[in-house]
């Protein structure tokens, strides 16, 4: 394997494309393990990325996959237990064995994603006292040359955040909107992955955290409206008080798939901002969602033309010959 290689954890995720792509465009060879390599053929398209099925929870296969690399990065995560103890299990323990297979491969060099408001003992959610262990985990090991990332809300092209509530709108005639005042900076994943391809050989960034947020603050409610208004759709917004978003995600939180939870609920009484700027070293100004939410969600994008004209062909079924 290449000195010049990078293992990405959670590669095949959203940040992760986006990331192993400016890699790859910066000259590193990346690595990523996936469970199910057949699934993720977008990513083994781009040169220099090598997919490999491998269990990341096996610290073994682990010191096997760092073996010859120059930096390893965790972008694992889950924002929900689908059982009790994953998040002990993917926040924690994880992070444990990654630190270990680190030292026991020669890698001296660890990237690790953490999230705005990661907190061991105060944070207000399970997700956010987990993320926050295994943060704490990462930057005590001084010996591997650890920077830590707390982004807010990120968002892209095929985000899980406006294109959730797009395609939301477009299906309920209205929205019932839990937690509406939450307050979140969202972040350009794009400016994400730059920011941390610039830090992999700064020393100046070794044992530091950093948080990333985008340029404005908004409520959940605007962040949605703007959604709302981008679809055409004018969708009725229906904001629910703090005990009906509690109760929502008590109940949502029985259903398999788990929409939303009550822990989700916790974390989002938080608000995901920073006191702290933007971090000017990395030389990234990040982008407004204006300048990017536009061209991927509404009537323009190939989502929302696919949508009114199955809606269209719906409404002329219906109507009298």
């Amino acid at each position: 394997m290449s000195s010049n290689t990078i293992c990405i954890l959670g590669g095949t995720g959203f940040v992760g494309h986006q990331l192993a792509s400016q890699l790859t465009r910066a000259g590193y060879f990346v690595v990523v393990p996936s469970r199910n390599m057949e699934r993720h053929r977008s990513l083994q398209v781009l040169p220099k990325v090598e997919v490999v099925n491998a269990d990341i929870h096996d610290e073994d296969t682990l010191k096997a996959l760092f073996a010859g690399c120059h930096a390893v990065i965790n972008l694992v995560a889950i924002l929900n237990e689908n059982k009790r103890g994953e998040f002990k299990k993917v926040h924690i323990e994880l992070v444990e064995k990654m630190i270990s297979a680190c030292r026991s491969s020669g890698v001296t060099r660890l990237l690790h994603m953490s999230a705005i408001n990661a907190d061991a003992e105060n944070g207000s959610s399970a997700y956010l006292r987990s993320k926050g262990e295994g943060e704490k985990l990462a930057l005590a090991a001084t010996d591997l040359n650890v920077t830590a990332f707390r982004p807010s809300v990120i968002f892209g092209e095929d985000d899980h955040f406006f294109n959730k509530f797009a395609g939301m709108l477009r299906k309920l005639p209205f929205l019932p909107l839990t937690c509406p005042d939450s307050r979140m900076a969202p972040i350009f994943v794009s400016d994400v992955a730059e920011v941390m391809v610039k830090s992999l050989c700064d020393k100046s960034t070794y044992g530091k955290t950093y948080d990333l947020c985008g340029p404005e603050a908004y409520t959940l409610k605007e962040l949605v409206d703007y959604t709302n208004r981008l679809t055409d759709l004018q969708r009725t917004i229906i904001p629910l008080g703090d005990g009906l978003s509690a109760l929502t995600g008590r109940i949502m939180g029985m259903m398999p798939f788990k929409p939303f939870t009550y822990d989700n609920y916790l974390s989002l009484k938080t608000p995901a901002v920073s006191s702290s700027p933007f971090p000017s070293q990395f030389g990234v100004t990040p982008k407004t969602i204006e300048n990017v939410v536009s061209k991927y969600v509404g009537r323009g994008d190939m989502r929302g033309r696919y949508d009114d004209i199955r809606q269209r062909a719906a409404r002329d079924k219906d109507q009298p010959a």
